[in-house]
């Protein structure tokens, strides 16, 4: 796997796995047993989904600790006039004539529809460490690439509010 993760990625994965052994868990095992007390379990729907849900449940632990173990940790650092990890930064697409804003993310919090992009995205490959003004090349495959121009880079505080992509 070896995701590319910050502290602030893996202190939030923490967070999750401890609510979910403390909380989710508990909440999980006790609807499994209100479920069984109801009698015969091959005709019992309410069993089978609260066993789904706490399998579930153990799944996403599971997946969670080995995220973290097999974490490659970045840094956030960068110059205040580079693109870099967790900036926000305004392209212009030259070839659409456009212009976009979005927040340059890892890869476990990357969330297009929400203005957040990867870098490990070719966009984001791309653009990190440049500075504002550069002409840059988007290469997304080996027929395919588009030049784009940084307009700005702003240095933003992640406070918390985009959370980790539940998978």
């Amino acid at each position: 796997m070896h995701d590319k993760m910050t502290r602030k990625d893996i202190e939030r994965m923490e967070e999750e796995i401890e609510y979910r052994k403390l909380v989710v868990r508990k909440q999980a095992l006790e609807a499994v047993k209100e479920a069984r007390a109801h009698g015969d379990l091959s005709e019992n729907f309410e069993y089978h989904a609260a066993k789904r849900d706490k399998n579930q449940n153990e799944s996403r632990i599971r997946y969670l600790e080995r995220m973290i173990k097999t974490a490659q940790i970045i840094e956030t650092d960068s110059n205040a006039d580079e693109v870099g990890l967790d900036n926000t930064v305004t392209v212009y697409f030259e070839e659409d004539d456009e212009t976009e804003t979005f927040k340059l993310v890892t890869t476990v919090r990357g969330n297009s529809l929400k203005g957040m992009i990867s870098i490990d995205s070719p966009i984001g490959k791309a653009i990190l460490g440049h500075k504002a003004g550069d002409r840059v090349s988007v290469r997304v495959n080996d027929n395919y690439s588009y030049d784009v121009i940084i307009r700005s880079i702003e240095n933003t505080v992640d406070d918390g509010t985009d959370r980790l992509r539940k998978f």
